[in-house]
């Protein structure tokens, strides 16, 4: 597999351009709404509450580390907690600069199995269970933020889309969590996938391999997944201290955003924000640009605007919060990433030669 410089490096003018068109969407949105009020009202900030707003960051991420850490326990052996929270951090890196974001929990299973022997397969179980947590307090507030918005004064166009988004990652996280449960009408599914595109990916990788080796590979692959994802779920301590352990990553979320209007003199109605900012987490899983950025913004400052909050104050608050969720831990998630990948790629130099 490649190692961390390459994927860059072969995908690097995506990268760029994603990060450009994003870069200009912020830019035009502060050139509607004024340089000028909104460097003003970032001068205005105090530095203490954006302090806490970081160390309520590395709260969340500490949690989210314990959390998978809790799950690999049950399902294998879990390396020490400083290893994983690093794995993590690289998987942040890795959802954070790609548009789809959906590099992150392959490649925390690809730097377990490398790094410390874990099965690829099993460690995909784990951090797709923990996904699964995350999602689950995710559900019951996105329901609530639909009814709320149901409610409120704002374009039809925009209450739809919220809505069907909504949908759509429900019944995506509704067809994994089956997947991981029904393995066999998932083996069913997936083999017969593989056998209709098998004749061409025969062609352009032109090995002689049979499709039977492949179809026993899938069912292995998948009895393994299935195996680990289900016993993490069905361990009823784990899943108990974990959903505690979600809710209070959610609320911690909650109130870091509070803390970043309130670092601005600015102190939003609640419920509100818990709606508002819901909705700006969904729609930051939009696999169209990193992070979202720019869309997400448009989104906050059309939607606080409907509780008389000024666009020169939530694109404030955001880039605050942007600064504590994503810049910082997508640096640091790139040291992670950079270090796996030299020590991946030294282990398999220093392999010892199996030539006579």
């Amino acid at each position: 597999m490649q190692d961390t410089y390459e994927i860059i490096l072969k995908h690097k003018w995506k990268i760029i351009a994603t990060f450009a068109v994003a870069a200009f969407l912020i830019f035009a949105m502060t050139f509607l709404i004024g340089f000028n009020d909104v460097i003003t009202t970032l001068e205005k900030a105090k530095w203490d509450w954006i302090a806490l707003n970081f160390v309520l960051e590395a709260g969340i991420i500490l949690i989210w580390a314990w959390r998978w850490k809790l799950i690999l326990d049950v399902v294998d052996t879990s390396p020490k907690f400083t290893t994983l929270l690093m794995m993590l951090l690289a998987s942040l890196f890795g959802n954070n600069v790609t548009p789809s974001a959906a590099g992150g929990e392959p490649l925390r299973a690809y730097l377990l199995r490398e790094v410390e022997g874990v099965p690829f397969e099993i460690g995909f179980a784990t951090s797709t269970a923990d996904r699964v947590f995350e999602f689950l307090p995710f559900v019951l507030i996105s329901i609530i933020a639909a009814l709320f918005l149901l409610s409120w004064d704002i374009p039809p166009l925009t209450r739809i889309f919220v809505i069907a988004m909504i949908i759509v990652s429900i019944v995506i996280f509704g067809i994994l969590i089956y997947a991981g449960f029904r393995k066999e009408i998932t083996q069913r599914i997936i083999i017969s996938l593989a056998k209709s595109i098998y004749p061409t990916a025969l062609r352009l990788s032109k090995k002689d391999v049979s499709f039977n080796e492949i179809r026993e590979k899938i069912i292995f692959y998948i009895n393994r997944f299935s195996t680990g994802f289900v016993t993490a779920l069905q361990d009823r301590n784990v899943f108990f201290i974990a959903f505690i352990l979600s809710f209070a990553m959610w609320g911690l979320d909650m109130l870091r955003m509070y803390v970043c209007f309130g670092a601005l003199g600015v102190y939003p109605p609640v419920l509100a924000l818990v709606i508002i900012y819901t909705i700006g987490i969904l729609i930051s899983l939009l696999p169209l640009l990193p992070g979202a950025w720019g869309i997400r913004e448009a989104t906050l400052i059309g939607l606080f605007a409907v509780v008389g909050v000024s666009a020169d104050v939530v694109l404030a608050a955001s880039l605050i919060d942007r600064l504590a969720s994503y810049i910082i831990p997508t640096i640091l998630g790139a040291l992670a990433a950079l270090y796996y990948g030299r020590k991946v790629k030294n282990r398999s130099v220093n392999l010892p030669s199996t030539d006579s």
